[in-house]
This record gives C-alpha cells, structure tokens and sequence, in this order.
C-alpha cells in the first residue's frame, strides 16, 4: 500500500472517529444530485455534456472544530473520458482556537480562528493536493455560517508517469462558503455553496496553467416541508455553477444551471 493511501485511510479514519470519541454537537448528512451541460476544456476535447452528478456530502461539528467533505461521482453522456464515471473528493478539517483555548477569540464581526488543513483528491486524472491553511469564521446577521479560508495549494499528485493528469507547482487558494436561510411566508429556503480563487502555477511540462474562479451556488426550496410538514429533509432547487479558466484552461469558461434535488439524513 502506497503512502498517499496510508494517509487517505488515516484521514477518513479521523473524520468518524475522532469527532465521535469527542461527541458530535452537529452532524449532517447529505446526498445530491444535479443535472446539467457542462463544459470540457479544451485539453481534454472541448466541447459540452449533459452530466449526472451524486454527491455525498457530511458536514459535523465536533469538540475540537468541525469537519467538511464530499465525494461527486460523474458521468457524462460522452465517451471521451472526461467526466466518464469518475470519482473526486475534497476533505476539510478545521481546529477552532475557541473550542481548543475554550475561550472567546472573536474580534470585531471576527467570531473564530481556525487551523485548517484540506485535501482534494480525483481518481482518473490521479490528481492529490494538500491545503493547509487558516479560517476566519464570520458573524454577519442572517448567516446560518460564514466563513473565509486562506490556504496553500500543494500538489503531490501522481503526475504523467504513472498515468494521470501532468503534475504541477504549487499555488495558493482563497476560498469563502456559507449558508443563509430565508422564509417567504410559510416557505423555506436556503442560499448556500461557496466561491474559490486558486492562484496560477506551471505543470511538468513547462505550461502555465492559469489562475481560476469557480463558484457552485446552490438554490434549495424545502420542498418536504410542503410535502410532510417536516423541514431540512427533502430540497429541490439549482446549482449555478460559475467556473472561469476551467481546470487551469484559459479558453474554457463555464456557466452552467444544474437542476439539483438533495436528501438530508
């Protein structure tokens, strides 16, 4: 067993153990699915695809911080091997200075400190990144979270040898996600997702691969409260996602509504 899967092991590890040896004060879990077109960049073809994505998705607040990750699985209605029945996942482990020091550290709209460390991973293109960094968590009225991540972005992937994506230098990521909660009348909704800058960096072969934005903003009506009477069950609605320079790739920018209906357990 290689080293990077040791670590992967220890870290899903962490996420269900450690947080439950220390008691959950949170714990969602999610499963998504979205439809839409979305672009190919040109490196990999170019061109769109009507894609089907399942996501599974768990958030937990624990003693000692507070855990993210999610795992999409894709397929698209292309054979070209991109987006073609692959699996990718990113994990974000966050230790709050207020939980850890038990006191408050909040400053101005400041409300929390945290030491994050991230990882992103993809099967197919045998790409894996580590994003150790900071978070500052936000208390703005109206917000069920705020927060803004700063991290590094440092690429340990597998690179053209062993068959996947080029390997590349690192870079920086700046990342801000959050949740506001709203009612129209005896309706609920929910405004949610997060928006990333990952800086520019250079691959094996000598290319520059260019900076990026991408944001995925989801929409959520509580469509089982409706049904059942009972919220934060059942959500219909849409996923915008907004991704500039696509993957690194300067002539692929992509806009795209996705219908999204998630199930929380």
């Amino acid at each position: 067993m290689s080293n990077k899967a040791r670590l992967l092991i220890l870290l899903f590890l962490f996420i269900f153990l450690v947080p439950h040896g220390h008691a959950f004060n949170r714990s969602i879990n999610e499963l998504h699915y979205q439809y839409g077109k979305l672009d190919t960049p040109s490196f990999a073809g170019g061109g769109s695809a009507n894609t089907h994505i399942l996501t599974f998705q768990h958030a937990s607040g624990w003693a000692y911080g507070d855990t993210f990750l999610f795992v999409d699985y894709a397929r698209d209605n292309k054979s070209n091997n991109f987006n073609d029945s692959d699996l990718y996942g990113e994990l974000y482990l966050n230790f709050s200075l207020n939980k850890i020091t038990k006191k408050s550290l909040s400053f101005g709209p400041i409300k929390d400190v945290g030491v994050l460390f991230g990882l992103n991973a993809g099967h197919k293109a045998k790409v894996l990144k580590y994003l150790p960094g900071m978070r500052l968590s936000w208390n703005i009225p109206g917000f069920a979270f705020l927060n803004t991540d700063f991290t590094f972005y440092i690429d340990d992937s597998s690179g053209l040898n062993n068959s996947g994506a080029p390997s590349e230098s690192n870079s920086f990521m700046i990342d801000i996600n959050g949740a506001y909660p709203f009612k129209l009348g005896a309706h609920e909704f929910n405004i949610q997702g997060h928006m990333e800058y990952i800086g520019e960096r250079k691959n094996e072969l000598g290319f520059t691969v260019s900076d990026w934005f991408f944001s995925q903003i989801q929409f959520r009506y509580d469509l089982g409260k409706l049904l059942t009477g009972k919220s934060n069950h059942l959500f219909t609605g849409i996923e915008w996602q907004l991704w500039l320079n696509k993957l690194g790739d300067q002539s692929t920018n992509e806009n795209a509504a996705q219908a999204l209906v998630v199930w929380r357990f």
